[in-house]
Parts: structure tokens; C-alpha cells; sequence
């Protein structure tokens, strides 16, 4: 029951940290602020849900994916960290975003946005790909496996009611807050992009150069 219980808490506070709802709040709210309540919604459940099946699928045949097109998990962490550090620049200069969308584009919209970038890299990063991957192949029961299935699905839950309430959030912090929050977070993230593309890194030049 122990071991449950820390394999549990490992898989929640791992998928918190690498998924961070919070920071990427302040991205879904600029992109939808131009979209009524429903739509806001509808585009924050299929967001969350693309990222949760996304993650699944990676979950349970990451390993089978990778072997098939012959991928590395540095690979991804070296062009995760890439898109991490623009989305990180943009934040970083408040510069994200959208212009006004037309009435007659905002299914499109919601539809374009819902997937990317949103789904995939925001929610469903590089980072949390790679979790799922490693966090499975550490699994030694049925038992752990669903633990791991049902923590995915948690922290998307989570992401959803943070993101359904993300106007309030906003609200109570104000516009100079959500600023500054955006500021914090897109440093945040440009360190991780630094610290996944290092890391990706560090592996395939030592390959290259045949370092032990």
C-alpha cells in the first residue's frame, strides 16, 4: 500500500510540475479572450482531452512509437526545449496575443487553437510525454499502471477547472498581475527549454563524439 501511495504522489507532483496548469493560464485566457463563455469552454474540454489521450497513447506505446520511426527521447527533449524556449520568449515579452476573430472563424479557431498550441506543446509538452513514458516503464503492476492512468487524468481535470476559471484567476490578480505573472512564468519556462535541450543534448554529443 506504501509503495502505491509514493508511486502515486510521484506520478501527481511530477505531471503538476511538468504540465503547470497555472502557467499556462495566462496563455489560454489571451488566446480565448475574444471568444464568449461557451466557446471558452468547449475549447478548454478539447484541449485537455487531446492532451490527456495524447498522453495515454504515449503511456501505453511511447517506447513502440519511438522504436518504429527510430526517435530518441533526447530528440524530443532537444526540439521540446526549442519550442519551450520560444513560447518562453513570448511570454516573456507579454506578447502573446490574438487579434480579433471574426464571427464566422471562431469554430475554426477553436478548433486550430484546441489542438495547438494549447493540447500540444502547452499542456501536453515534451516534458510530460517523456514522464509518461519513463513513469510506465517503472510500473511493475496493473495496479501502478492504472494509478499512473488515473493521475494523468487527474491533473487534467485539474487543468480544466483552472482553465474554466481562468477569468476569475485573472481577474483577481488584475491586468498588471497577469503581466507579471506571464513575465515569471515565461522565464520559468525558457529555463526548462534550456535545461531539455541540455539535457537532450549532452547524450547525442557524447554518442557523436564517442564519449564514455
Amino acid at each position: 500500500m506504501n509503495e502505491y501511495f509514493s508511486f502515486a504522489l510521484l506520478c501527481l507532483t511530477s505531471f503538476f510540475t511538468l504540465i503547470n496548469p497555472l502557467s499556462v493560464m495566462p496563455i489560454f485566457l489571451s488566446m480565448t479572450s475574444d471568444l464568449e463563455s461557451a466557446s471558452r469552454i468547449r475549447t478548454a474540454k478539447k484541449s485537455v482531452f487531446v492532451a490527456f489521450i495524447t498522453l495515454v497513447i504515449f503511456a501505453i506505446t511511447g517506447q513502440l512509437l519511438f522504436k518504429f520511426f527510430a526517435i530518441s527521447v533526447n530528440s524530443l527533449k532537444v526540439v521540446g526545449g526549442v519550442i519551450f524556449f520560444l513560447m518562453g520568449q513570448d511570454m516573456l515579452q507579454a506578447r502573446l496575443v490574438k487579434p480579433k476573430v471574426a464571427e464566422s472563424e471562431k469554430k475554426k479557431y477553436v478548433n486550430d487553437i484546441s489542438i495547438t498550441p494549447l493540447a500540444i506543446p502547452m499542456i501536453c509538452g515534451p516534458g510530460a510525454i517523456t514522464n509518461s513514458i519513463v513513469l510506465m516503464e517503472s510500473t511493475k503492476s496493473i495496479g501502478e499502471i492504472l494509478i499512473l492512468l488515473g493521475s494523468i487524468l487527474a491533473i487534467c481535470i485539474i487543468t480544466y477547472v483552472i482553465f474554466v476559471n481562468s477569468s476569475k484567476i485573472i481577474h483577481i490578480l488584475g491586468e498588471t498581475g497577469n503581466n507579471v505573472l506571464m513575465r515569471i512564468m515565461g522565464l520559468i519556462v525558457m529555463v526548462i527549454a534550456v535545461e531539455f535541450l541540455v539535457s537532450g543534448l549532452k547524450p547525442i554529443i557524447r554518442d557523436i563524439l564517442n564519449i564514455s
